[in-house]
């Protein structure tokens, strides 16, 4: 049940933008003490729409020079076989994202390497040897028009 009110939507928008702005910034813009956005803003982490605070990173600046789009095939569907896989993916710190998909491809990964033979050693030394994958096929990301964005509430 959706239980926000306008003032909660625009302080969820607020957040997005920048989540480390004060209560104090946050009432100038709500036109709501800070104690008011204090108590929304628990509200809402505890009800479950915030579900929490990270700092965008620079994946360049760490090493990390190469993003790509990865999409696994399965051969089986198979319960064991699939949580084995699942497993993995869960594990590998250069697997940022992971979504099941309708159509071919039953996975898409978002991967950041350090360069090309890491990535290759995780597509032939990790990916395709699991028993249950058929095909694995990666995108290199050449340039990034748009950051993540905000959801658009």
């Amino acid at each position: 049940m959706n239980t926000l009110d306008n003032t909660d939507t625009l302080l969820l928008a607020a957040l997005q933008r920048d989540a480390h702005m004060t209560a104090e910034r946050l009432s100038d813009i709500l036109h709501l003490s800070p104690s008011q956005i204090g108590r929304r803003r628990q509200r809402l982490e505890v009800e479950g729409y915030i579900e929490g605070y990270r700092a965008h990173l620079s994946a360049p600046r760490l090493g990390l020079q190469i993003q790509a789009l990865v999409s696994v095939q399965m051969a089986t569907h198979a319960p064991e076989k699939v949580q084995t896989f699942t497993r993995i993916l869960k594990t590998r710190t250069e697997i940022t994202s992971v979504w099941t998909l309708t159509g071919e491809a039953d996975y898409l990964l978002r991967v950041f390497c350090a360069g090309l033979p890491e990535l290759n050693s995780l597509i032939h030394e990790v990916l395709l040897p699991h028993p249950a994958v058929a095909r694995v096929q990666s995108q290199i990301v050449m340039d990034q028009l748009k950051d993540d964005a905000p959801l658009p509430i």
